[in-house]
């Protein structure tokens, strides 16, 4: 049985680990950079740090049991189990969060994590459904 703060925070370790890694990503390029930049990077970092990731995983979506042909692309899947979207904006808004929302839906997964490569200091929103 999970433990009350694993209720609370699940998946710690792995978000602390993407988190990391994306912060070690920005440490080094900084923020001005395209999105697919950032995507590639942090797909090394993944790699460097033995962070199990699908880059750019196609999400079913299902209506009424029946998969849509339609499908979501997540930037990457961690672990089998949490969604990794990454901006590079001036700002994040609902939005942004609201297609993590529909990417953990989609997946029937618990935990999410926005990031935002294009501040002057990355910006991380850790999303649980």
């Amino acid at each position: 049985m999970p433990s009350p703060t694993e209720n609370k925070f699940p998946l710690k370790k792995e978000t602390y680990e993407i988190i990391g890694a994306a912060m070690d990503v920005h440490r080094t390029l900084g923020n001005g950079f395209l999105e697919a930049v950032y995507q590639e990077a942090l797909a090394i970092e993944f790699n460097e740090k033995f962070i199990d990731h699908i880059k750019e995983a196609p999400l079913n979506i299902q209506y009424k049991n029946q998969v849509l042909s339609k499908k979501y692309i997540a930037d990457f899947i961690c672990y089998d189990k949490i969604i990794v979207e990454l901006k590079a904006l001036n700002e994040l808004c609902g939005d942004h969060e609201a297609q993590v929302l529909n990417y953990l839906k989609a997946t029937n997964f618990k935990v999410g994590i926005l990031l935002n490569f294009g501040c002057k200091s990355l910006q991380y929103k850790r999303i649980v459904l």
